[in-house]
């Protein structure tokens, strides 16, 4: 598997709450800053974008009564709350980091801008984007896949609580069988939920290779700078 240049990392929101499950453990945002800080320093370009889900569970408020989009919403300013708190740990081990929001929220974070996003780059610095797309009924999957494909960048890891991808659900299926790599079409045909349909037709479209592999496991940072063949990687058909 190659070493790529520049990658976008999606991360769940759940990373960062630790053993809470819900909110923000700041211990482990910081151990998480400390192992970005590396992939950084190891000469990759970094960008970002993570989810929401420790801050708002949105099946729970759906099921209140709340509308999909209100629900869009909160989850949105969710994921701004997460980014900032990478932004400020990763300032505190010495990382440059920027957070660019889809939704205007000035002082707080610098609204989106592909332009914006690019120079932050090229200046070295790591770059959150927060607030998904900016519109509901878009997962924070599909807005990873539209800043890869914006910004021309060479790959999209999903980081998850699973190895990689498997024929079915591996943690309810003792025999669900692991999936080295797949096709665009494959994963989409296959339904595959480790991303959605969206995300994967984006990348496909942008011929972005989908790398998939797991956030728990310890050699997590090496494999992304030294280019180890682990996980799934999810590429042209």
């Amino acid at each position: 598997m190659p070493k790529f240049k520049s990658i976008l990392l999606k991360l769940s929101g759940e990373v960062l709450a630790g053993d809470k499950h819900t909110g923000l453990d700041f211990a482990s945002v910081r151990g998480f800053a400390e192992d970005l800080a590396e992939i950084h320093r190891a000469g990759i370009e970094l960008s970002i974008v993570i989810g929401g889900g420790n801050m708002i569970r949105g099946r729970d408020a759906l099921s209140y009564g709340l509308e999909h989009a209100q629900v869009d919403s909160i989850g949105m300013l969710g994921t701004v709350m997460n980014a900032l708190a990478l932004k400020f740990s990763l300032l505190s081990v010495g990382v440059k980091a920027e957070v660019l929001s889809a939704v205007g929220m000035s002082p707080i974070a610098e609204l989106y801008s592909r332009e914006r996003a690019k120079s932050l780059l090229a200046s070295g610095n790591v770059v959150i984007f927060g607030a998904g797309t900016g519109h509901p009924f878009f997962s924070t999957d599909t807005a990873a896949a539209l800043r890869a494909a914006e910004l021309g960048l060479d790959c999209l890891v999903k980081a998850t609580k699973v190895n990689g991808i498997y024929t079915k659900d591996p943690e309810k299926f003792p025999d669900a069988e692991f999936l080295p790599s797949l096709t665009y079409s494959g994963a989409i045909a296959r339904n595959i939920e480790v991303m959605d349909t969206a995300a994967f037709a984006l990348c496909r479209e942008n011929k972005i290779p989908v790398w998939v592999m797991s956030i728990h496991d310890s050699e997590w940072v090496k494999n992304i700078t030294e280019g180890r063949e682990t996980g799934t990687i999810v590429k042209e058909d």
